[in-house]
């Protein structure tokens, strides 16, 4: 991004101005949402495919309905390779026949979102040719909190389904937080997958679509959740899960020299990174729904910056600075990075302001 580009992206910052006169694009390409778990359905399954296609309006409402093209909407009382295949397709079709992506879509997902898209970026070319249509042409896509790599919840709650012991009643509590019932045998529907082994084995072959993961680190539920997530987590995911890691293995932050916060310092980052996946921006600060637009105050970090993926380009803007505790009375402290004024917007905005460009 130009100079001028950053300035004036950094003044819409800092006076909020996001709203108005919305773009349904994205840097000149047309928007595709894949929206993440939907509790309600596990408690009331969604009776049609209109039901669903409502319910994926109102989860991008609060910023990025007004901003796409298009959706892939899914119930989440099924699997990936089940029912949600076969709903995503019929929506796939339709956006192969419209030629909504002739000139490159960019996908934007959510949580279980995230998986849900790496199966349709595996196999959407194979079926829409099978059907004598061309493939979606995808340029990249946008990742917020996801949970590609699975959660640690998931675990528990596929536990808790089969095992309704007493001594179970912390972990019921957490559990019920994140999918909204009590578990049942038969009734857990896309948890299923979100099992971290589960999740890591389902569609995990090398593409040539970058995956920019957009990290959170906040709290969710009261905290209620986080102790039974492995490493750092947004409440809901694992950011072994939303960095990308190659293991579920608890870790600190998505590299081993840059803490959530922004802090220059060695952190338990993470093994290795799946292919063409790329930290581009984390937040200590924002929960695992406040990344789509409702949370502000919080900082967001650049790592993976100044570069171009798959002709897409990523040029956050970058401040670095030194500062001292409050009992440090010598030296210049401590180096921090950031985005300058990122806490006065929320993260899906700042997202949006930098990119389109």
């Amino acid at each position: 991004m130009k100079t001028t580009t950053k300035i004036a992206a950094l003044a819409a910052l800092t006076t909020g101005l996001f709203a108005a006169d919305a773009s349904a694009q994205l840097a000149g390409h047309n928007v595709i949402l894949v929206h993440g778990f939907q509790q309600q359905d596990l408690a009331n399954p969604p009776a049609s495919m209109n039901a669903i296609k409502a319910a994926g309006a109102d989860y991008w409402r609060t910023f990025w309905l007004a901003r796409s093209d298009a959706r892939i909407d899914y119930g989440s009382d099924g699997r990936v390779e089940g029912t949600i295949a076969q709903q995503a397709y019929s929506q796939i079709r339709a956006i192969s026949q419209q030629g909504l992506c002739n000139n490159y879509c960019i996908v934007v997902s959510h949580s279980t979102g995230d998986l849900v898209t790496r199966y349709l970026l595996e196999n959407q070319a194979r079926w829409l040719q099978a059907d004598g249509l061309p493939p979606l042409k995808i340029l990249t896509s946008l990742d917020f909190s996801g949970a590609g790599g699975g959660t640690e919840l998931a675990n528990l709650a596929i536990s808790v389904a089969y095992n309704d012991s007493w001594y179970l009643e912390p972990v019921k509590a957490a559990v019920k937080a994140f999918v909204g019932i009590d578990p049942r045998p038969g009734k857990m529907g896309v948890i299923n997958d979100l099992q971290t082994n589960t999740a890591r084995n389902l569609a995990v072959s090398p593409n040539g679509i970058p995956r920019i993961r957009l990290v959170a680190g906040g709290a969710s539920y009261g905290g209620l959740t986080s102790p039974f997530i492995a490493g750092e987590d947004d409440g809901v995911v694992p950011i072994h899960s939303s960095c990308g890691a190659t293991t579920a293995t608890g870790i600190d932050s998505c590299v081993s020299n840059l803490s959530m916060g922004g802090k220059v310092s060695s952190q338990d980052g993470p093994d290795g990174l799946y292919y063409n996946h790329y930290p581009v921006l984390m937040n200590a600060g924002v929960s695992h729904s406040g990344v789509l637009g409702t949370e502000t105050g919080n900082i967001s970090v650049p790592v993976v910056n100044n570069t171009t993926l798959n002709g897409f380009r990523v040029d956050f803007a970058s401040r670095t600075y030194n500062k001292r505790a409050w009992w440090q009375w010598w030296g210049a402290g401590d180096q921090y990075i950031e985005v300058p004024n990122s806490d006065q917007t929320d993260m899906s905005s700042l997202v949006y302001a930098t990119l389109n460009n």
